[in-house]
């Protein structure tokens, strides 16, 4: 099982900044895809941004042109570029390791343990 450890949350004001990084235990190279999630207080885990093999990248409507994935196979690390923040991004982020290129939670092989962002106005 691999191992994913996220790092990089924090708070800030709205119309701000972060960047969020996940390091795996494991290679990386041979994952199908690799995700971000996030879940805020009562509400449901739901995808953020997916990044496959291949480099293609998908996103959720309500992230696009805000966030950008990215992946270093060579340092087993996902990142996760968030710019633009608002107080609804709110909430505890998730890396996930993928068994296939659809961004929904039954598609996850491996979770990370989370960061919180916070994102105040």
């Amino acid at each position: 099982q691999v191992q994913l450890v996220e790092s990089g949350g924090g708070s800030v004001l709205s119309g701000g900044s972060l960047r969020l990084s996940c390091v795996a235990s494991g290679n990386i190279a041979n994952a199908v895809a690799m995700a971000w999630f996030r879940q805020a207080p009562g509400k449901e885990r739901e995808g953020v941004a997916l990044i496959a093999n291949d480099g293609i990248s998908t996103y959720a409507t309500f992230v696009k042109g805000r966030f950008t994935i990215s992946r270093d196979n060579a340092k087993n690390t996902l990142n996760l570029q968030m710019n633009s923040l608002k107080p609804e991004d709110t909430a505890v982020y998730y890396c996930a390791r993928m068994t296939n290129r659809q961004l929904t939670v039954r598609s996850v092989n491996s979770w990370g343990q989370g960061t919180q962002v916070t994102v105040s106005s």
